[in-house]
C-alpha cells in the first residue's frame, strides 16, 4: 500500500493530533472468553499506533489476527476491510462500504476513536476517586463509570483503600448522560447500588448474557422529579462484540465477555455504581484526608444524638430536611419532645460507607449505614441512608435520610 493510500487511515485516527505511543504487545495473549476483550482491544491498539507510524504492513497483520479470533468485532472489520480496499485504490475517508449508512460508520468511528483516546491518556493507578470516600467491609468491589471516556473502571476494597483492578470500554446513553425523564435516552449520573441479576434466558438477545438492575430513580432522583425506570448494567446480542460510545437507551452496557468478567464481583444490593461524566482522580494521601475530615461529621452526629442535646444535634440537619415522613420543622418539633423524654440513648454505626455525588451543583454526599439504636424504651437496627449537602456556611448537614432502598 502507498503512502498516498494511507493517508485516509492517519486523518482517520480521528481529527487529533496523534502523538506516537507505544502500543502493548498483546498478541501472545490468549482468546479465552473472558480475555477477547483484552485481547481484541490490545490488537486494535496495536494497529492503529501502526498505523500513526505508517506501517500498514504491520497493522494489517494485527488487524488480520483481530477479525478471525473476534469476527464480531465491527469497528474492526471495517477498518481490515478499508485497508484491504485501499490496496487497489485511493480512498480518502473511514468507511468505505456501499449501502452502510452514515450514522452506522460514524458510530463505529467513534468506538475506534473512544478506544484509542483511553489508551492515549493512561490512568494513575496508584490514584483513587475522589467520590469513593468510604466503602463498608462488606463492599468487596465498587464500579465507577467514565461517560466522558466510555470507560467502567472496577476497584477492590483493599482494607479499606480502593485499588483499581481492571477497567471496560462501556457504552452509555444515545442522549449522554443526565437523565430526568421517561424515555429521553440519557444515562443517569449519580450513585446507584446493584439489586439483583436478570437471567440472560429471561430476556431478549439484545440483552446478551444477562443484566443487573440498578435502583434509578434513588431517593435523590424521585426527591427532584426524575422518572424512568429499567436502567440496567447489561450485555451486548449475541452477534454484536460491542457497541458505539452512545448506543443505549440509558442502560450501561459492556460486552458479554466483560459482563461474565464483572459478575462474580457484584453483590447484589452491595455493589455501588457510580456513574460520573468525569472522575476527579486524587493521591491516596488526599483521599485519607477527605476520608477523615468527612467521618468526623457523621460521629460527631452520633455523639450528638446520644448526648442528649436537641439543639446540637438538630444542627447536624438543613432547614431544607426531609426524610421519614417528616419535612423539617415537623422534625424539629418531633425530636425536641421524643429526645428529652429518653434516659438514655445509644447509637452504634456500622459498616459505613461513603460516596460524593457527582452531577449535582451543590456538593452532596451518600451516606449508608447500620444503624443499632437503643434507649430506656425502645430498639430498632435497620441500615439508613442518609444524604449530607455542603451549604453555604461550609458545614455539612443532613438533607435527606430514611431506610436504604
Amino acid at each position: 500500500m502507498s503512502s498516498k493510500h494511507a493517508l485516509f487511515l492517519v486523518s482517520f485516527i480521528f481529527y487529533l493530533t496523534i502523538q506516537s505511543a507505544q502500543a502493548a504487545d498483546l498478541l501472545s495473549k490468549a482468546t479465552s472468553k473472558q480475555g477477547l476483550s483484552n485481547y481484541s482491544e490490545g490488537l486494535l491498539i496495536s494497529a492503529l499506533d501502526h498505523i500513526s507510524k505508517d506501517n500498514t504492513v504491520a497493522a494489517m497483520q494485527d488487524l488480520r489476527k483481530l477479525v478471525t479470533a473476534n469476527p464480531d468485532f465491527k469497528a474492526a472489520q471495517l477498518m481490515y476491510a478499508d485497508m484491504l480496499l485501499a490496496k487497489s485504490q485511493a480512498i480518502t475517508d473511514f468507511g468505505n462500504i456501499p449501502n452502510a449508512s452514515f450514522e452506522t460508520i460514524s458510530q463505529l468511528r467513534d468506538e475506534v476513536q473512544a478506544r484509542w483516546n483511553f489508551h492515549r491518556s493512561s490512568v494513575d493507578k496508584s490514584k483513587v476517586p475522589a467520590s469513593l470516600v468510604q466503602l463498608d467491609n462488606k463492599q468487596d468491589h465498587v464500579i465507577v463509570v467514565d461517560s466522558s471516556r466510555s470507560r467502567l473502571f472496577l476497584f477492590k476494597n483493599q482494607q479499606g483503600v480502593p485499588k483499581l483492578i481492571q477497567d471496560f470500554y462501556v457504552t452509555i446513553g444515545k442522549n449522554g448522560t443526565r437523565k430526568f425523564v421517561e424515555g429521553d435516552q440519557k444515562t443517569p449520573v449519580g450513585v446507584y447500588f446493584v439489586t439483583g441479576f436478570i437471567q440472560p434466558e429471561e430476556l431478549p438477545d439484545l440483552y446478551g448474557d444477562g443484566a443487573f438492575p440498578i435502583n434509578y430513580p434513588n431517593t435523590w432522583d424521585r426527591r427532584h422529579g426524575r422518572t424512568g425506570y429499567g436502567i440496567w448494567l447489561h450485555g451486548t446480542p449475541s452477534s454484536t462484540f460491542s457497541r458505539p460510545p452512545r448506543d443505549s437507551n440509558g442502560c450501561v452496557i459492556v460486552s458479554n465477555n466483560d459482563l461474565n468478567t464483572l459478575a462474580p464481583f457484584i453483590h447484589h444490593g452491595e455493589t455501588p455504581v457510580i456513574i460520573t461524566e468525569s472522575i476527579d482522580w486524587i493521591s491516596v494521601a488526599d483521599w485519607k484526608k477527605r476520608q477523615h475530615a468527612l467521618e468526623i461529621y457523621v460521629e460527631q452526629w452520633r455523639k450528638d444524638w446520644e448526648s442528649k442535646d436537641v439543639t446540637r444535634y438538630l444542627s447536624h440537619y438543613s432547614t431544607d430536611y426531609s426524610g421519614l415522613g417528616k419535612d423539617y420543622e415537623s422534625w424539629v418539633k418531633y425530636k425536641k419532645r421524643v429526645n428529652p423524654s429518653k434516659k438514655f440513648i445509644k447509637v452504634e454505626l456500622s459498616d459505613t460507607s461513603m460516596f460524593l455525588y457527582p452531577g449535582e451543583q451543590e456538593q452532596l454526599m451518600v451516606v449508608t449505614f447500620v444503624q443499632d439504636y437503643k434507649s430506656d424504651n425502645f430498639k430498632r437496627r435497620f441500615t439508613k441512608r442518609q444524604y449530607w449537602r455542603l451549604e453555604d456556611d461550609g458545614q455539612w448537614r443532613i438533607i435527606y435520610e430514611g431506610a436504604a432502598s
